[in-house]
């Protein structure tokens, strides 16, 4: 049916397939968020910038965040925004330390197997944080 796009697309106002559309329209609905926190592709996204976090951002929590705060918006994040992700991080790792099962379910979403040499807790609280940082309005709508 090439007249109706996938309904995730419509969340993001994608153009129908009827006509070329130069410049799309930018709004912002709570299905986006929901779409962008939930769907199976974007948690998997999330783990996976999370595993390049680790392996490539350094050795501290502060420093893995920044790395992939500069992935996603080519910038380096401001303090008042490194505080609130290390806060996230924090209890993230807090909660999946306490709930292992939790993790892995976290981490068996999408088709590709994660990285078995990082930590699972870890690894979830990582990717918990991914996740923010790609919901972040500076990356959603980037130009």
């Amino acid at each position: 049916k090439r007249t109706s796009p996938p309904p995730s697309m419509m969340n993001f106002d994608a153009a129908g397939r009827e006509t070329c559309i130069v410049r799309e329209s930018r709004t912002n609905t709570p299905l986006q968020a929901l779409n962008l926190m939930n769907d199976v592709t974007y948690l998997e996204a999330s783990r996976k910038m999370a595993e390049r976090m680790m392996r490539e951002g350094g050795t501290s929590p502060a420093d893995r965040i920044a790395y992939g705060f500069r992935l996603a918006t080519a910038r380096l994040p401001r303090t008042n925004e490194t505080d609130v992700l290390l806060a996230g991080f924090g209890s993230q790792l807090d909660f999946y330390q306490t709930n292992s099962g939790a993790a892995a379910k976290l981490l068996s979403q999408g088709e590709s197997a994660r990285d078995d040499k990082l930590p699972v807790n870890e690894l979830a609280a990582y990717s918990t944080v991914a996740s923010l940082i790609l919901n972040l309005d500076e990356t959603i709508t980037k130009q």
